[in-house]
């Protein structure tokens, strides 16, 4: 089964009742991977990243701005991290560290957020090369939570259960994640970003 909201319908009242409705996901489940080819995954934003992509949400669809709530209520969501119950399998493309969200001072924290977070035990990351050969066609972001798969297109945000459809974004995610580099080659393509937000074009 695929349901579908409208982002205007979902964030009506802003967007902090999502934020809820992620909380509520990371509580049923324990355990989630996502893959995310062009941004930062929320639960590893920083809260200036997260002030642009709001805002960014609240411009474009025309929604009431209550930008900073919505930012404390994603900050706050990100201590599953960090209560040692819960584990997530992320999969970044490099563009997303390369994707300017809010400028080079924000790019730079953020990228210094992922390098100290990137040993936590709670944490797998791996990092697709932008060169590097993946065994799966180009595809959307995706997060799978327990029995279910959330995606966010532009106009609404869709909820995957049928279970053939899941077994395929499983399938999809090994893919991608056979792909990443992890450790110390996903450290190393994060330094080579944060040197390029400092102005170092060739590093």
């Amino acid at each position: 089964m695929t349901s579908s909201v409208p982002w205007q319908e979902s964030l009506s009242e802003g967007t902090e009742a999502v934020q809820d409705e992620v909380i509520r996901w990371y509580r049923r489940t324990p355990e989630g991977r996502a893959y995310i080819p062009t941004m930062i995954w929320g639960t590893l934003q920083t809260e200036a990243y997260a002030t642009v992509i709001l805002g960014q949400v609240v411009d474009f669809l025309g929604i009431p701005d209550d930008v900073p709530a919505g930012v404390a209520k994603r900050m706050r969501r990100q201590q599953v991290l960090y209560d040692g119950e819960h584990r997530y399998d992320v999969v970044l493309g490099e563009q997303a560290l390369y994707t300017n969200i809010g400028g080079p001072e924000v790019m730079r924290e953020q990228i210094d957020r992922i390098l100290r977070d990137l040993a936590l035990p709670s944490l797998t990351l791996g990092i697709i090369p932008a060169s590097a050969p993946v065994d799966m066609l180009p595809v959307h972001a995706f997060s799978l939570h327990g029995d279910e798969v959330h995606v966010e297109l532009v106009s609404s945000g869709v909820t995957v259960t049928d279970s053939a459809e899941l077994d395929l974004y499983r399938k999809a995610f090994s893919r991608l994640s056979d792909a990443a580099l992890y450790g110390d080659g996903a450290e190393e393509l994060l330094r080579k970003a944060r040197s390029f937000w400092s102005g170092d074009r060739h590093g």
